[in-house]
């Protein structure tokens, strides 16, 4: 409990974006409209509306529960120890999603207040951005059960775990720079590509772990 009430008083400036943009959301309530939109389609188009409370409050409350949910999750993990020797790269994966929801939420609100945004463009340029982060951080992410590239091979032995997080920080981030590319093409070819940039950056590292377990091995 110590700990976590520490990080609480580092993580000032997420904490008062977090505040802000729920009291933002809570002071615009009576000039939203009764359904709000909560999802695009490909083409940037709206396809799903939600109430208003739930477009006021659902994202700002997740985004609360999962600030939460990170300060928790070093606390039960089995290998908790190694925390302690990558926070920096912890704390930038935290608040990338963080930033992440917070962006979420004002396209939300300016969409609902009749704003013309090219939600498409902004959401894979953000996810982009995202991935050059992460990517960044990867190298550094030391053998834990949450967070990370974690697959059988990775979790059973930490070698193979340095192994494939050094291998996959470049994919990762020139992933990012391909994405950051395709943010600014129609909504059909950005998705296609997107989804494909996803499948190789995950499927890759999964493949290089076992790999890396069958070399070891022998």
């Amino acid at each position: 409990m110590k700990k976590i009430i520490e990080n609480i008083k580092k993580d000032w400036f997420i904490l008062l974006l977090m505040i802000i943009t729920l009291l933002v959301s809570i002071y615009l309530y009576p000039s939203l409209p009764d359904k709000m939109p909560s999802h695009w389609n490909i083409k940037g188009q709206v396809d799903a509306y939600s109430s208003k409370l739930s477009g006021v409050l659902n994202i700002n409350l997740m985004n609360i529960g999962f600030y939460f949910l990170f300060l928790i999750l070093p606390n039960i993990d089995p290998k908790k120890q190694n925390y302690a020797n990558f926070k920096p790269a912890y704390n930038v994966i935290r608040y990338t999603f963080h930033l992440l929801f917070v962006a979420l939420q004002y396209i939300i609100l300016l969409s609902s207040l009749g704003y013309k945004l090219n939600v498409g463009t902004i959401i894979t340029l953000w996810i982009g951005i995202m991935f050059i982060l992460l990517g960044n951080q990867m190298g550094r992410i030391k053998h834990n059960y949450f967070v990370g590239i974690r697959t059988p091979w990775t979790l059973a032995d930490e070698t193979i775990w340095v192994r494939t997080h050094r291998f996959s920080a470049p994919l990762w981030v020139v992933g990012g720079f391909i994405v950051g590319i395709l943010s600014f093409f129609s909504g059909t070819t950005a998705f296609i590509g997107l989804m494909i940039v996803v499948v190789v950056i995950s499927i890759i590292p999964i493949i290089y772990s076992y790999l890396c377990f069958k070399n070891i091995k022998n």
